[in-house]
């Protein structure tokens, strides 16, 4: 019995029917549920006079409105807010999921309770979509935020020297101009997904979100159980269906098509979209670094599934051994005291040393070593996914998904390098074998709604990869937008990807037109950027006439010659000032007219 009807101001008949209705809730439940009819009822058998003290305690508090800020270049900011945004609705929450480019100078006056999820792009920089708000809250014109609360988890990598700078910065400058923190900065590494579970979980408490107003709170915790959803945290085991080099003979480049098998997944993806893999340490150096640090392969260590497996197992399977970082460098030094090492970090000389270096390198110029294989395998992070822009569309291809991967290989320190996943890839896994997969979705690159929008795609290399799933998405919807490719690589005859494929789409005006520039073909070299001037007017015509313009490759190099030519174009063919020129990039990447997808 939850409800005594002699001592409220129900009746008898009312309580027992009231008993009746929640007699298979918890304890807590019917606590809870019984304080909450006992106060309601009483408020309205006496209602409260009219101006009095009385009347305004008895009014239910505003409910704040919870407005999660998102920062991200790749979309794992958007899917945890997505995720987050769901679990407080459902619990009685007023909750708004916002890019940062879309918030606008007025709404700031309104914002209550903000939680801001920012990721960190390249050396420190804030991701595209942050850089206005960034830029408005460095400056003299920065809203006043003492009417906000807030809190911030930011995301990075720790092989970066400025890990999570952006969500640093934000965090700084949230507080200066008056916002109260609810709860403290967590500062999340590429396996991300504890920490912000955990951040997410103190948030909720200090937010104080409403018990449910329905008895039924027991729903779908057993439907959502019942069946695998996979994702970064639970991938896939897609199997390699083919594997194809699409470079020539005597080319210096080693790029392969790679199609994989999602039947039985019920993974999907859109063009843009990005695939994860998590690759395996190559054997090869596994058993070099056990052997250098004098180690027991089959020494006892705990993995991921929580039970203590190999050592060698873990080292393959499970943790990052390729990247150095200075976090890892003082970790290794605090299990290894060495004074060259110290001598290595206090005097700044890390930053040229972790170039083209791994774990193997540190053992031997650092030995002999003294740590132990479990010891060593402690500080070392989980090994994170590599991202692959997706080269298919799921239209054309249904229960598959392609990728275009240029293997890694590179001498260094007198010793031959490999990329992880490159190589795994390219050597170790072939077809009927198995990679672990998941799909990251990129809102930041993907097609215009109306498909007769006209594109213009800018890629180099592996860039090229999601235009090929744009044109076969747009030859499923027969758009009738023009498209335009611009592609560049090193050789014609050898380095030319996919261009049968590019070929037949322009005889079938699929694509509309292409301009591609092989940069060793002859005495000057020549890139994307030189045709892009090349066609200065054409490429002007079709962005004032409404294209959407997509960049997709190398982000220090090729990435920064194509924005200066842009600027230069608009500010050639425009007739405007440099400084407009950049303003004009700017509205049309707000607008999504401009969108990049860079590594």
């Amino acid at each position: 019995m939850i409800l005594e009807a002699t001592n409220s101001p129900f009746t008898e008949k009312q309580a027992a029917l009231i008993n009746e209705l929640t007699a298979s809730l918890s304890t807590e439940q019917k606590q809870w549920i019984s304080g909450y009819f006992a106060a309601g009822a009483a408020a309205a058998v006496q209602p409260p006079q009219s101006g009095s003290v009385a009347a305004e305690a008895a009014e239910p508090a505003a409910t704040r409105t919870v407005t999660i800020l998102t920062a991200s270049q790749t979309g794992n900011g958007e899917a945890l807010a997505a995720e987050w945004e769901k679990t407080l609705v459902e619990q009685g929450q007023q909750v708004q999921v916002l890019d940062m480019d879309t918030i606008k100078p007025k709404q700031w006056k309104s914002l209550e309770d903000v939680l801001i999820v920012a990721s960190t792009h390249g050396e420190g920089e804030p991701p595209d979509n942050a850089l206005s708000v960034h830029k408005l809250l460095h400056s003299r014109r920065a809203p006043d935020l003492s009417h906000v609360r807030f809190s911030v988890l930011a995301l990075g990598d720790t092989s970066y020297e400025f890990f999570c700078q952006t969500g640093k910065e934000f965090d700084a400058v949230f507080e200066k101009l008056g916002a109260q923190r609810i709860a403290e900065r967590i500062d999340c590494d590429v396996d991300y997904e504890e920490p912000a579970e955990a951040w997410f979980t103190t948030v909720q408490r200090a937010l104080t979100v409403p018990k449910p107003q329905n008895a039924d709170v027991t729903g779908g915790e057993e439907e959502a159980a019942a069946s695998v959803v996979y994702s970064k945290k639970h991938p896939f085991e897609a199997e390699i269906l083919e594997r194809i080099q699409l470079n020539g003979r005597g080319s210096a480049k080693e790029t392969y098509h790679l199609e994989l098998s999602l039947e039985g997944s019920g993974l999907t993806y859109q063009p843009g979209d990005s695939l994860g893999i998590y690759p395996q340490n190559d054997p090869l150096l596994v058993d070099q670094l056990i052997q250098a640090a004098g180690w027991d392969a089959d020494a006892a260590v705990p993995s991921q599934s929580g039970a203590e497996k190999p050592l060698r197992d873990v080292l393959v399977h499970e943790l990052e051994m390729t990247k150095l970082s200075k976090p890892l460098l003082e970790k290794l030094y605090q299990i290894h005291p060495q004074d060259n090492l110290q001598a290595l970090l206090d005097e700044g000389r890390w930053k040229d040393y972790i170039e083209g270096r791994d774990l193997l390198d540190v053992v031997e110029d650092f030995g002999p070593w003294k740590a132990s294989g479990p010891e060593t395998a402690a500080v070392l992070r989980s090994m994170p996914p590599r991202l692959y822009s997706i080269a298919s569309s799921l239209e054309t291809h249904p229960d598959e998904v392609h990728l275009t991967i240029g293997a890694v290989r590179y001498e260094a320190h007198g010793r031959s390098r490999r990329g992880v996943c490159s190589i795994q890839c390219a050597e170790r896994s072939g077809p009927g074998e198995t990679l672990r997969v998941f799909v990251q979705q990129n809102p930041k690159f993907k097609l215009p709604d109306d498909p007769d929008t006209p594109v213009i795609m800018i890629g180099a290399g592996t860039g090229i990869a999601p235009y090929r799933s744009f044109i076969e998405e747009r030859e499923e919807q027969e758009a009738a937008g023009p498209t335009w490719l611009f592609f560049g690589e090193q050789h014609f005859t050898t380095d030319f990807l996919y261009q049968t494929e590019w070929q037949a789409w322009l005889q079938e005006r699929k694509l509309t037109r292409m301009d591609v520039a092989f940069s060793r073909d002859q005495k000057e070299k020549i890139y994307v950027q030189h045709r892009l001037q090349e066609r200065s007017r054409d490429v002007y015509h079709w962005l004032e006439t409404g294209a959407v313009l997509y960049i997709c490759g190398d982000e220090k190099h090729m990435a920064q010659d194509v924005h200066r030519t842009l600027r230069g174009i608009i500010e050639r063919e425009g007739g405007v000032t440099a400084e407009e020129a950049e303003e004009k990039l700017e509205e049309l990447r707000r607008e999504k007219r401009l969108q990049r997808d860079v590594y």
